[in-house]
């Protein structure tokens, strides 16, 4: 039993569109962990920096165009608080990138399969 010519073709159209799709998604979420792990990154040197330093050093934070001297522990609490976050986001991050990665493999493997196959 073949696939008409039309059938086929649609068949291709979708298989290959939803491939393109996860394929562009998977590149875009690669991109999103690299700077989630870029923002990590800064926020354990910045946070290594700060328990180097003594208790009674006087610390600022930019708060839009001025800065504001807040006490370390201060600091520390939401550099900490931001790195579960970044956590949380980067473990998401894997979750779609794992069923883009599945989805883009499916779809490639269908492709073969129905051009194996010669539409039969």
């Amino acid at each position: 039993m073949s696939i008409p010519n039309e059938a086929l073709q649609k068949l291709l159209q979708e298989i290959g569109q939803k491939k393109a799709f996860a394929e562009q998604q998977l590149l875009i979420v690669k991109q999103q962990k690299a700077v989630k792990t870029r923002e990590s990154r800064v926020l354990q040197l910045t946070s290594n920096e700060l328990e180097s330093l003594p208790s009674e050093t006087k610390v600022y934070e930019g708060v839009g165009k001025m800065f504001v001297c807040t006490p370390i522990p201060d600091v520390q609490k939401r550099l900490t608080a931001e790195g579960e976050a970044l956590k949380a986001e980067m473990t998401n991050l894997d979750k779609k990138e794992d069923y883009l990665e599945k989805t883009f493999e499916n779809s490639k493997n269908s492709l073969e399969q129905v051009l194996r196959s010669g539409g039969r």
